[in-house]
C-alpha cells in the first residue's frame, strides 16, 4: 500500500522478508536412538567418556519424556581439546541442524538482539539469522569463546546473552528488529570456554559445565594414529603406504614438541612432516595424474624426526635432578593445561632482627597473599617445634618462582611455599620425586584446589613418584582414568603436619611414622609371645 517512491518501501520489504522467512513451526526430527549417537561420538572422538555419557543421558531423558527442551551446556577446557568439534558431533548424534557463531571480543548488544528499525541499516541479531539459515526452531547453536566477551561503557553483551540462553526467559525472546516474540525453548545451546572465571556469574549459573581437561601422551598417540595421520595423509595427496611413522617418533613429537593438553599443535607438526614429504615427491616428478612415478617409502623415526620438524622446542619440566635445600616442586594449572612449578627460597640477609620476606616471579596478587600466609605459618611451626631455631627471626628471605615471564596466580601453592621455607630453615632437602599442591590457612589446614587431572598429567611428565593432594580432592583423583593414576604414590592430607612427615621423612616433635608402626608391631609381637 506504500508509494513506490516512498523511502520506507525498501526497509519495509526487508522487514517483511525477514519476518516471513523464519521457520515458524518447523522442527527437525530428533534422533532418540541411543546406539547411533554412541557410535558417532566414539568414531569422532577418542576418550572423553564423561562428555559422551552426558550426551547419552540427555537423549535418554528426551526419549522418556517424548518431548524436547533446550539446555545450555558449557564445554570448558584448554585450547585444542576438541570443544567445537564435539559440538558438531553432538548435532550429528541428535540429528539437529548446526549453527556456530563466536562471541570472542563481542561488545555490541545489537549483534545478539538486533537493531531497532528506526535506525538506518538496521538488521536482526545473530539468533534470527541462525533460525533463517538452518530453517528449524530446534537447532544446536554453538556459541564459541563465551569467556572472551567484550564489554563497553554503554553495552553489556553478557546481559543480552542471559536473555538468549536462560531457559526461563528464552521462550519469549524478542529481537529488537523484528519486535515479535520467538520461542527458543527448544534450542540446544552449547557454549565453549577456556576458563570459567571470566564468564559472568549470572550467565555461568544457567549453564551445565562439562570439563574437558585435555589428553595425556597415550591419548594423543591413539588420536594421532586413528585420526590425524590418516586425515593429513589424504589432505596432502599422499598414499598411506608411502609414509611409516614409528611409535617412538610419534611419542618424541608429543613429548618434545607438542606437550600442551590439546592436539591442535600436534596436527600442525604432523602436517609439517607430510608437506615436506609431498615436496620431495613432487621434486621426483610425482603429481595427481602420475602418482605412480615415485614408489619411495618414507620412514619417520627418532633419528630423522628433526629433519622434518626441526630441533625440539621444549625442555624438561624437571629442572633439578636432586632438589636443593629450600626448593620444592609444586603443581599449577593455566588455560593451556597443567605444569610443574618450582618454589625457590634463599636467605639474602642474616643477622639479628633481619626477619622479612621478598617475593619475585611474576606473581599475581592472590599468590603474593598466599606467600605471606605461608611465611607466617612456617614461622609459627618452627617456633612451636624448634623454639631454639631463630632462622626466621634473623634472616630476610627471598622467595622466587622461576618460569620466565609467565604470570602466575591462584591459591594452590601455599603448602609448597611452607615446605620451601621449612626446608631452608632446617637445612634439609625434600624428596626429589615429590610434588605437592594445596592452599593452606593460618591454622595449617589444607584446602581443596582445582585442576587435579591437569596437575597429575604435569607430574607424570616430570617423573614424579609421590604426590600430595588435599583431602577434599580425593574424589576428583578417584575419578581419573586408571592409566593416569598408575605408578603414583598419592597421599591426601588435611593438616600441614602430614605434609611435613611425607616431605622430610619424620613427624614434627615425634618419631617417624614408619618407626612408630615398627615399634607398635614389635610390641604386639612381644606381647603375643608372652601370652603364648
Amino acid at each position: 500500500m506504500l508509494e513506490s517512491s516512498s523511502s520506507c518501501v525498501e526497509s519495509t520489504y526487508d522487514y517483511l522478508d525477514w519476518l516471513t522467512m523464519l521457520p515458524w513451526g518447523n522442527f527437525s526430527d530428533e534422533n532418540f536412538d541411543i546406539q547411533k549417537p554412541e557410535k558417532i561420538l566414539d568414531n569422532d572422538h577418542y576418550g572423553l567418556s564423561h562428555v559422551k555419557e552426558r550426551i547419552l543421558e540427555f537423549i535418554a531423558v528426551r526419549r522418556l519424556k517424548g518431548t524436547s527442551k533446550g539446555k545450555v551446556i558449557c564445554l570448558s577446557g584448554p585450547p585444542g581439546v576438541g570443544k567445537t568439534s564435539i559440538g558438531r558431533s553432538i548435532a550429528r548424534a541428535l540429528g539437529l541442524k548446526f549453527f556456530r557463531f563466536s562471541v570472542g571480543g563481542l561488545s555490541d548488544v545489537d549483534e545478539i538482539k538486533g537493531l531497532r528499525r528506526s535506525y538506518d541499516g538496521a538488521l536482526p541479531g545473530k539468533m534470527v539469522k541462525c533460525l533463517r539459515s538452518v530453517g528449524t526452531l530446534n537447532p544446536l547453536v554453538l556459541i564459541d569463546e563465551i569467556d572472551k566477551l567484550g564489554k563497553s561503557s554503554s553495552d553489556d553483551p553478557g546481559s543480552a546473552l542471559l536473555e538468549l540462553l536462560d531457559p526461563e526467559q528464552n521462550a519469549d525472546f524478542r529481537d529488537l528488529y523484528l519486535d515479535v516474540t520467538i520461542d527458543l525453548s527448544k534450542v540446544l545451546f552449547v557454549c565453549t570456554a577456556n576458563v570459567l572465571d571470566k564468564i559472568p556469574t549470572p550467565l555461568l549459573d544457567r549453564m551445565e559445565v562439562i570439563n574437558i581437561s585435555g589428553y595425556i601422551t597415550d591419548d594423543k598417540m591413539h588420536i594421532a594414529r586413528d585420526h590425524l595421520l590418516k586425515t593429513t595423509c589424504m589432505e596432502c595427496g599422499i598414499k598411506p603406504e608411502q609414509v611409516v611413522v614409528r611409535d617412538a617418533a610419534l611419542r618424541s613429537l608429543i613429548e618434545n614438541y607438542c606437550r600442551e593438553p590439546g592436539v591442535r599443535n600436534l596436527q600442525k607438526h604432523i602436517e609439517k612432516i607430510y608437506r615436506k614429504i609431498a615436496l620431495k615427491l613432487v621434486r621426483e616428478g610425482a603429481s595427481a595424474e602420475t602418482p605412480e612415478v615415485s614408489v619411495k617409502i618414507f620412514m619417520i623415526d627418532e633419528s630423522n624426526l628433526a629433519d622434518y620438524v626441526g630441533n625440539p622446542v621444549l625442555y624438561a619440566d624437571k629442572i633439578y635432578e636432586q632438589t636443593p635445600v629450600g626448593v620444592v616442586m609444586g603443581l599449577s594449572t593455566k588455560s593451556t593445561g597443567g605444569s610443574t612449578l618450582y618454589i625457590e627460597t634463599t636467605s639474602v640477609e642474616e643477622g639479628e632482627g633481619k626477619g622479612g620476606l621478598h617475593i619475585t616471579g611474576q606473581l599475581g596478587d592472590v599468590m603474593k597473599e598466599s606467600a605471606e600466609i605461608a611465611h607466617a605459618v612456617a614461622r609459627r611451626i618452627m617456633l612451636e617445634k624448634e623454639p631454639k631455631n631463630l632462622f626466621f627471626a634473623n634472616s630476610k628471605l627471598h622467595l622466587h618462582i622461576p618460569e620466565g615471564a609467565t604470570p602466575k596466580d591462584g591459591p594452590s601453592a601455599g603448602c609448597t611455599m611452607i615446605t620451601s621455607f621449612l626446608s631452608l630453615a632446617m637445612k634439609k632437602p625434600v624428596r626429589k620425586d615429590l610434588a605437592m599442591t594445596g592452599e593452606v590457612t593460618l591454622t595449617g589446614r589444607i584446602l581443596p584446589i582445582g585442576g587435579v587431572k591437569e596437575k597429575t598429567i604435569a607430574a607424570r611428565r616430570s617423573q614424579v613418584k609421590m604426590m600430595i593432594f588435599p583431602e577434599g580432592n580425593r574424589r576428583d583423583f578417584d575419578e581419573l582414568a586408571c592409566n593416569l593414576k598408575e605408578g603414583l604414590d598419592v597421599h591426601f592430607v588435611d593438616e600441614y603436619e602430614q605434609i611435613f612427615e611425607l616431605a622430610f621423612g619424620y613427624n614434627m616433635g615425634s618419631p617417624p611414622l614408619n618407626f612408630r608402626r615398627s615399634l607398635t608391631s614389635f610390641m604386639w609381637d612381644l606381647l603375643s609371645g608372652c601370652f603364648q
